[in-house]
């Protein structure tokens, strides 16, 4: 029999550099402040899932499981990693909420951690490529810059839009997501970049033509962890719990075969639909939106593919105010990965974080009247896509 599931507690170390912990040491710390705010006890909670993407490169660490459980002080318990690149911490959400969904247990922890600011450009960027195809990518000098710059100039011949006049539209994102950024006290860039303009995009070191700097997200350390649990055994322990109504995954192969179904995002659009069939939703149900900002384009694509705007009209979308806090449909009110910062294995229930705080009143930095949010984590290129879909109402 399925069971309703709901979110309980939430939490989010501050993004930025944490050189000084390991990775159960910066999970632990968001793991305490979801497990304070959902009202159970240690002995609650039966399994841990957990996103890391490249501890082994990073951090020389693996087996992670084991040691995050002990951390915490759940030693014993089963102890799972997810590698889904990007999405890693959003595939193990996906699979914690279909365990409790169909009655494997009743109330588990998911999360994850990454540290790619302390490990540095160079291995950051490397780490980062694994999750391209390496024959026939990697080997020929591709990283993601690239292969969203490729993405972009794609997205202008597709919709016969002057490169120079995407390039200023879709500055417009990075504009946005600084901002918010920039008043979000557990991003990267907090308190930096709030009044960022256009031209300070378009004139920032060009990284891939058309993409600049400030087109790019910053890599990071940080960590997230929600807890979740069947819908009637989270009533009984807090006021406001929060719904999953829904969940898609998608996945692609190397870009050479997706050719221009990149500019579509298909597995994305994919994943989107199965969140919302499950959900019993459309887009037009969707107040705000979490989606997977790595590069100002991306997020374009994203509220394309999700179905907010028709395709070709997501970068006219967001030049026009509709993606803003007060628009037609709020993305990224946190300041997303450009503004807050892509911590990868900890990007995915960072997103579900933000979400939760928003719906609950508690991102005290912004107030959105929302209902019901979706997140949306990309995983390489197109490689592997979640979509979450969270609301204050049960089934």
């Amino acid at each position: 029999m399925e069971r309703d599931v709901a979110v309980l507690g939430v939490g989010q170390t501050k993004f930025g550099s944490h050189p000084d912990k390991t990775l159960p040491e910066l999970f632990a710390e968001a793991f305490f402040e979801a497990f304070d705010s959902s009202n159970i006890e240690l002995r609650d909670i039966e399994a841990i899932y957990f996103g890391n993407f490249v501890g082994e490169i990073t951090d020389g660490a693996a087996n992670l499981g084991g040691f995050i459980a002990d951390e915490i002080g759940l030693r014993g318990i089963p102890a799972y990693r997810f590698e889904g690149a990007c999405a890693s911490s959003s595939v193990a959400f996906r699979d914690a909420y279909l365990a409790v969904k169909h009655g494997i247990y009743d109330c588990v922890l998911v999360g994850g951690a990454e540290k790619l600011y302390s490990a540095g450009t160079p291995i950051g960027t490397r780490a980062l490529a694994t999750a391209l195809d390496s024959a026939y990518e990697v080997n020929s000098g591709l990283t993601f810059p690239g292969v969203f710059a490729l993405i972009a100039r794609l997205y202008a011949k597709t919709y016969d839009i002057p490169l120079e006049k995407l390039r200023e539209k879709i500055a417009h994102v990075s504009v946005k997501n600084h901002k918010y950024g920039a008043m979000n006290p557990k991003a990267q860039f907090y308190n930096k970049f709030g009044d960022l303009k256009v031209e300070d995009v378009l004139n920032s070191r060009m990284i891939c033509s058309p993409l600049t700097l400030f087109d790019c997200c910053p890599m990071t350390d940080g960590a997230s962890a929600v807890i979740i649990a069947t819908a009637d055994f989270a009533k009984d322990r807090i006021d406001e719990p929060i719904y999953v109504r829904g969940a898609g995954q998608s996945s692609a192969g190397s870009l050479f075969r997706q050719k221009w179904d990149v500019v579509k995002a298909l597995p994305r659009k994919r994943s989107a639909e199965m969140a919302y069939r499950e959900a019993g939703m459309t887009p037009k149900d969707i107040d705000v939106a979490f989606v997977h900002d790595c590069f100002t384009i991306a997020e374009v694509i994203a509220t394309e593919a999700m179905g907010f705007f028709e395709y070709g009209k997501g970068a006219d979308a967001v030049e026009e105010g509709l993606t803003w806090a007060d628009g037609e449909i709020p993305v990224n009110p946190d300041g997303g990965l450009i503004g807050k910062g892509h911590p990868v294995g900890a990007t995915g229930t960072a997103q579900i974080y933000s979400a939760v705080k928003l719906l609950r009143g508690e991102l005290d930095f912004i107030k959105i009247d929302a209902e019901t949010a979706i997140t949306d984590t990309l995983g390489g290129d197109f490689g592997t896509l979640v979509n979450v879909i969270l609301s204050v109402h049960r089934r």
